[in-house]
């Protein structure tokens, strides 16, 4: 599902709302979720799942092309730890 589909499911299960301000929730709610991660804060979505950032540490990889050793910096990456009700889910318990 991509952000607009999300959009349109949710203006189609709220005929009360229009879709500008349902597409106005939406880039409130994931902007907010990008604003705390890009702070270094975790965002926990109650049986959904949490949301953090991991450092990941300077190390020296292979271009697969070339097989030249190549240094790759320290960055910061998304991380997503799936909640037990998704989970539960998932695998139909």
């Amino acid at each position: 599902m991509i952000k607009s589909e999300l959009i349109q499911k949710i203006a189609e299960e709220n005929p009360h709302l229009f879709q500008r301000d349902v597409e106005l929730i939406v880039s409130t709610v994931f902007d907010e979720i990008i604003e705390a991660m890009a702070q270094g804060n975790r965002v926990e979505l109650r049986g959904f799942g949490a949301f953090s950032v991991k450092k990941r540490d300077a190390r020296v990889g292979r271009n697969p092309r070339t097989g030249a050793s190549v240094d790759v910096d320290a960055k910061y990456v998304p991380f997503f730890k799936t909640g037990k009700l998704l989970r539960d889910r998932l695998n139909n318990e």
